[in-house]
């Protein structure tokens, strides 16, 4: 995987895991859409932000797919790593590594759309828009 775009540590918990005392693979899917929720947050003010500059109605998965390599249990600290690995037309495709240290934990892909209201139904938008908000970075809103 390429370099990271934006990086996060998740500190496991036992409420994290299954009977096994290993995480319960949802988790990952939760933390996956939490890191690019994070990316988003902290490159260009959030989802919320960017679906108002972009008269957007949400920025949404279409696909998700991970490889469990490693089991994380409860105590472990994990690093997630997001990559950007493409952008395509009206998707773009995002990558996680979940390491403990050096070790992989788990790999995994995340297809997003940008949907907007067009003709009355709810469509895939253009993504170039969105990627020049992020690659640019919004900038800090005025305070009042």
């Amino acid at each position: 995987m390429p370099n990271p775009d934006f990086s996060m540590d998740i500190q496991i918990s036992f409420g994290h895991c299954d009977p096994a005392g290993i995480v319960f693979y949802p988790n990952y899917f939760r933390w996956f859409d939490r890191c690019f929720h994070t990316y988003l947050q902290k490159t260009a003010g959030g989802h919320r932000r960017l679906c108002n500059v972009l008269d957007a109605k949400g920025i949404g998965l279409m696909d998700v797919h991970a490889n469990f390599v490693s089991p994380a249990m409860d105590g472990d600290m994990m690093t997630l790593d997001m990559s950007i690995l493409d952008w395509g037309n009206k998707s773009l495709t995002l990558g996680y590594l979940g390491r403990i240290g050096s070790r992989a934990v788990l790999e995994g892909t995340e297809l997003r759309g940008m949907f907007v209201m067009r003709e009355g139904r709810l469509r895939a938008g253009e993504m170039a828009p969105l990627r020049a908000l992020l690659d640019a970075g919004l900038p800090e809103t005025p305070s009042t």
